[in-house]
């Protein structure tokens, strides 16, 4: 399968090709909302090729990718290389964490958990691609149960998800202690609905304090901003 090479915003390159899902808005966005604190291990759940991780990258991070599918891990790896970072890529299936990290070993997650339901008919993306966006490998309360696992009590989680089924992620959060602290809408425009929210998370603590953050509209500088980021 052709490779291509896509240029991410703060200078490192990502390699793609059709087999997997490409670099969207989605992942620019999610890393641009994540505040990971100095010095974090941070863990990209199910990374696919590794946009997120590549996007969120400093040198005093310690990043691990964790994902299922063989082929876009190794597109990861290749590009891990390529830009000469010290990234962990990981194999492995996510609702078996408890075998693969140790509990409690992250102190911030990212992810971009599957936004589709079983029965999402003529929504669903095509069958090669549904292990990462429809949730027959792993459910919404799959993503939350691992986040939980692999974050000590007050470490965080930032996730991307549709705002129509934000209730399915903020319901299965809540059920392993991860309590919204900070939330914030993506619209096209101030007319339009929103199309997707961000959502930070805390372990632990009090449900109290959640911030919504003001919207970020496609058509603003501010958005065009976090793609000239360097």
């Amino acid at each position: 399968m052709p490779q291509t090479i896509e240029h991410l915003p703060n200078g490192l390159t990502l390699r793609q090709d059709d087999r997997f899902f490409k670099l969207g808005q989605d992942s620019v966005l999610l890393a641009a909302f994540a505040r990971p604190r100095r010095n974090a291990r941070v863990l990209d759940l199910g990374c696919g090729t590794g946009a997120l991780a590549l996007l969120v990258y400093r040198p005093d991070l310690t990043i691990t990718g964790l994902e299922l599918q063989q082929g876009a891990l190794d597109l990861f790896r290749q590009s891990i290389a390529d830009n000469g970072v010290d990234i962990t890529a990981l194999q492995g299936d996510l609702r078996e964490i408890r075998t693969l990290l140790p509990h409690g070993s992250m102190d911030y997650v990212i992810c971009n958990p599957p936004y589709f339901g079983r029965d999402a008919g003529k929504n669903a993306p095509a069958p090669e691609k549904r292990t990462a966006r429809q949730d027959i490998s792993c459910t919404v309360e799959d993503v939350a149960v691992a986040s939980s696992f692999v974050l000590h009590t007050g470490g965080k989680a930032a996730f991307v998800f549709r705002p129509e089924r934000l209730w399915v992620l903020l319901e299965a959060l809540a059920r392993v202690r991860l309590v919204p602290k900070r939330l914030r809408f993506v619209h096209q425009n101030a007319l339009a609905a929103p199309s997707a929210v961000l959502a930070e998370c805390r372990k632990g603590g009090s449900a109290e304090g959640l911030i919504v953050e003001p919207p970020l509209f496609v058509e603003s500088e501010e958005y065009r901003a976090i793609y000239r980021k360097s």
